[in-house]
């Protein structure tokens, strides 16, 4: 059983704790952490609580996370692009077209399957279906995503992750030209409540925040570095579709009419961090992959 602890924030007064939670760690489902407060494994101040109980500012919550269960995951052997690796932590450079980890109807060929495969130390926080999985990036979105070995690399980084300490950066072609060289969004995200399959920036959303730079334009498209202050689901998709520049390729939050890509033309291609266990800054860069290149090669030759 292994223990973390969450102090609560201002963002967080008033939300159910359950609510709450699923907030600061999204790879736990609501569902999951009902369940724990109904077996007594979270407390709030040292007390156990209901579901319904409102977080106050600086409530410390702690959870004793359950060791997870022996692994029903079928190991594949992916020939995923290991980038860094060590006793702690791994890096992978994700293709576009794979899915992060096992869910119904993607069972197999996913991230997890592979690094199964490739590492038998996996941390256990997030039970069987995500080992190691700190956090996630979309299917058809490509790049580099941090693994965590054992259960104090899993809570060193998730802590970074709250703490806003990681560097993601993002590089999207987006639809329009945009004007300004760099800009910022502070926006909320949460559930888009006419289309519950979509996030949205609404107003009782989640704090959200992107911070963009233009590095190209070509034409009626532009090409942006996003950093993410914050790592909602989906959240540069919906905060460029926000600001009137979608993503090109977006089946989700684009336009019907766009750039046939298999997906959004997004790629995660700087991450950085601070080593678990020595604290030394490390950070790494994958290149776009090939068919984003000659994208970009066609748009400059064609403007």
């Amino acid at each position: 059983m292994t223990q973390v602890s969450y102090t609560m924030e201002e963002q967080q007064q008033g939300e159910r704790i359950d609510k709450a939670l699923s907030g600061v760690q999204s790879e736990w489902s609501r569902t999951q952490i009902g369940n724990w407060i109904t077996e007594g494994i979270i407390k709030v101040n040292g007390e156990t609580v209901k579901a319904k109980y409102k977080v106050k500012v600086g409530d410390i919550v702690e959870i004793d996370v359950p060791e997870a269960e022996p692994l029903d995951v079928i190991a594949e052997n992916l020939d995923l692009d290991i980038v860094y690796e060590d006793e702690d932590v791994l890096v992978v450079n994700k293709p576009k077209g794979m899915v992060v980890h096992p869910a119904p109807g993607h069972m197999t060929g996913t991230l997890v399957n592979g690094l199964m495969y490739h590492c038998k130390d996996l941390s256990g926080i997030n039970g069987v279906m995500r080992p190691g999985i700190v956090h996630r990036i979309d299917k058809d979105t490509s790049g580099l995503l941090m693994v965590a070995k054992n259960d104090a690399a899993h809570e060193s980084l998730v802590n970074q992750l709250v703490n806003k300490t990681v560097t993601r950066k993002y590089t999207a072609l987006v639809h329009g030209h945009i004007a300004h060289d760099k800009g910022t969004i502070d926006a909320p995200i949460g559930r888009d409540q006419k289309d519950r399959q979509k996030q949205a920036v609404v107003d009782k959303g989640k704090h959200a925040v992107t911070h963009f730079q233009v590095i190209e334009r070509f034409g009626d498209y532009t090409l942006v570095e996003c950093r993410l202050e914050t790592g909602r689901t989906h959240q540069i998709r919906v905060h460029m579709n926000y600001i009137g520049f979608p993503l090109v390729g977006d089946p989700k939050y684009g336009p019907k009419k766009t750039i046939d890509f298999g997906g959004q033309v997004l790629h995660a291609g700087i991450l950085g961090f601070d080593h678990p266990t020595s604290g030394e800054y490390l950070q790494f860069e994958a290149p776009i992959p090939a068919d984003y290149e000659q994208l970009l090669l066609d748009l400059k030759n064609r403007h």
